[in-house]
């Protein structure tokens, strides 16, 4: 027997992971589907609220764009999503600066939920990662070259998202099985339903670009402060993308442990305004493009804590040749690539001795 993908593409016996306890599948701690959760609001049975929040998204089907020359589906009960940040500056995003090129992956993260879905591990991908970039297509289907040492964001400039997952497919040997896509405007908005989000800094952060300026102690951030969080780079550590990767990395657990404190009943109009800020915010694939798909994805999250997730950067090094770049350390990143594939945790001495951009520690 085989199942048909919404793609068409035909699944093996057993459907490979996306068969494969499905409704347990979807327990991901990714930044914006923490959010999705409040999709199991008290008025979820409602036509018009299945209705309203569906007509907030629209998905990517990247599994028809991509084809079938894809790492194989590892039929392991694991499941892997690449998560971007997209840095367009179109729309409201304008104010961010100006679009120069087309939009970028201005952050990237591979989750991997292990078989069993309690726990997860993250790879942060750090944009200006020197890569060879895959042939690819964008989202009109014309052709885009390979290129030796692009900059890893470049993927999603000339290709979109379906160029990034190849990237990252092509990296690192391991299939992605869901794709997500975080606007910034969004991204602020959602924080603002959500209240903020409460974080500790042990040092001042005060970063002109991204508009952000705390004091060392206890804060809870709004959208605009969240959003210039994440974004700060120049200020922390040694002011390279790194630096801003552990900031994104500390923010992520603080905002997956506040999701999960908020009462699924207790307040069912704050809960729909948080479903609808989270389904305007992101792109998904075209495998949950729907409330329904949603809610089975977000039904499974209250499984992982931020106790649960492991949170890594790819290996890298600054690259000899430009020290604004970083380039794989690549034995050490097999090693993290490698255990994901076989669901195993990352060991340590994957990530020993690589340049880490030494703002650990500034966000608790």
């Amino acid at each position: 027997m085989t199942e048909q993908s919404k793609s068409g593409r035909a699944r093996g016996a057993g459907g490979g992971r996306r068969r494969k306890q499905r409704a347990k599948r979807r327990k991901a701690p990714i930044l914006i589907s923490g959010a999705v959760a409040v999709l199991v609001l008290g008025g979820a049975g409602l036509g018009y609220v299945y209705f309203k929040l569906d007509g907030n998204l629209k998905g990517v089907d990247i599994n028809a764009q991509l084809g079938t020359e894809r790492p194989d589906d590892v039929d392991n009960g694991s499941l892997d999503i690449l998560v971007l940040g997209s840095d367009s500056r179109s729309g409201d995003n304008g104010a961010y600066g100006k679009d120069e090129g087309g939009a970028r992956s201005d952050t990237a993260m591979v989750v991997h939920v292990y078989e069993g879905h309690k726990k997860a591990s993250v790879v942060s991908i750090p944009r200006d990662t020197l890569i060879d970039r895959p042939a690819c297509a964008d989202e009109r289907g014309t052709a885009v070259p390979g290129e030796h040492r692009a900059m890893f964001n470049t993927a999603y400039e000339v290709g979109g998202p379906a160029c990034a997952v190849k990237t990252v497919e092509s990296m690192s040997g391991i299939r992605m099985d869901h794709y997500i896509e975080v606007d910034f405007t969004g991204f602020k908005k959602l924080i603002d339903e959500l209240g903020g989000v409460e974080i500790t800094t042990t040092q001042a952060i005060k970063d002109s670009k991204s508009h952000l300026d705390l004091a060392p102690g206890t804060h809870t951030l709004d959208g605009e402060q969240s959003l210039g969080l994440v974004r700060t780079r120049k200020s922390v550590g040694d002011g390279s993308d790194l630096g801003r990767i552990q900031l994104q990395q500390a923010f992520m657990k603080a905002f997956i442990d506040q999701v999960k404190d908020v009462g699924v009943f207790s307040n069912p109009t704050k809960l729909y305004g948080l479903a609808d800020a989270a389904t305007k915010a992101i792109t998904p694939d075209s495998e949950l493009d729907s409330v329904q798909e949603l809610m089975g994805f977000a039904k499974g999250l209250s499984g992982i804590g931020p106790q649960n997730v492991h949170m890594v950067t790819l290996p890298v090094e600054y690259d000899p040749r430009d020290p604004n770049r970083v380039v794989p350390l690549e034995a050490q990143s097999r090693q993290v690539w490698k255990a994901l594939k076989s669901d195993l945790p990352i060991p340590a001495s994957a990530t020993k001795d690589t340049a880490t951009g030494k703002a650990d520690g500034v966000v608790k």
